[in-house]
């Protein structure tokens, strides 16, 4: 399969969402395709250096990587850990349902 390489300049859209109880919120950024598809993932939160934030940043440019694959949200959804409620684990699992539940 080939990489679909993002325009240089493209939409972007930030938003915020609270993930472990934790007093702080991630900054979610994401960058689209000409045609509204969704190519890149960016997470922030968490103060610099530390282990969690470093994890979050990697694991956005996993998922993004994968998007630019090909891979389908929903089965990317589908393969992230959930505890016994079925909630996502880490906060990529946390962006990956938020965006889940906005897609038309």
């Amino acid at each position: 399969m080939t990489r679909r390489i993002l325009p240089q300049r493209r939409h972007s859209e930030t938003f915020e969402i609270a993930f472990g109880g934790l007093n702080r919120s991630h900054t979610i950024t994401l960058g689209f395709y000409e045609n509204g598809a969704l190519g890149e993932v960016f997470i922030n939160g968490g103060k610099s250096g530390e282990v969690v934030e470093a994890i979050a940043r990697d694991g956005a440019v996993l998922l993004s990587l994968a998007l630019q694959y090909g891979a389908e949200l929903d089965n990317i959804k589908s393969a992230i850990t959930r505890d016994e409620q079925g909630a996502p684990s880490s906060i990529v699992g946390a962006v990956v349902d938020r965006l889940s539940e906005a897609k038309p």
